[in-house]
Order: structure tokens, then C-alpha cells, then sequence
């Protein structure tokens, strides 16, 4: 069963990364950084939902 824990953790512990990682990064770097980022966190989350883990 999903929390609204499952989502807001991952994406703020993405935006802690991205902006530790990033401070040397241009704002269209950091911009396709935290798309691809996000993506690959509901691509776990949507597995994650429909395999029953």
C-alpha cells in the first residue's frame, strides 16, 4: 500500500542531490538532470505499485 511518504522522500531527497551535485551545473543541465531524475522515481514507484513489492 502507498504512503504519501513513498513519493515526498524521494523526490526531496532528489532535490537535496541535485542541488549538492549541481551547484557547478547550468540551469539547463540541473533542469534535464531533475526530469530524468524524477522520471526514473515514478518509473520505480509505478513498478513498484503494480508488482505488489
Amino acid at each position: 500500500m502507498s504512503t504519501p511518504l513513498d513519493i515526498i522522500v524521494p523526490v526531496l531527497m532528489c532535490a537535496a542531490l541535485l542541488w549538492w551535485i549541481g551547484r557547478g551545473m547550468s540551469s539547463r543541465s540541473m533542469l534535464i538532470a531533475t526530469a530524468a531524475t524524477l522520471a526514473v522515481i515514478v518509473g520505480v514507484l509505478l513498478i513498484q505499485n503494480v508488482g505488489g513489492w
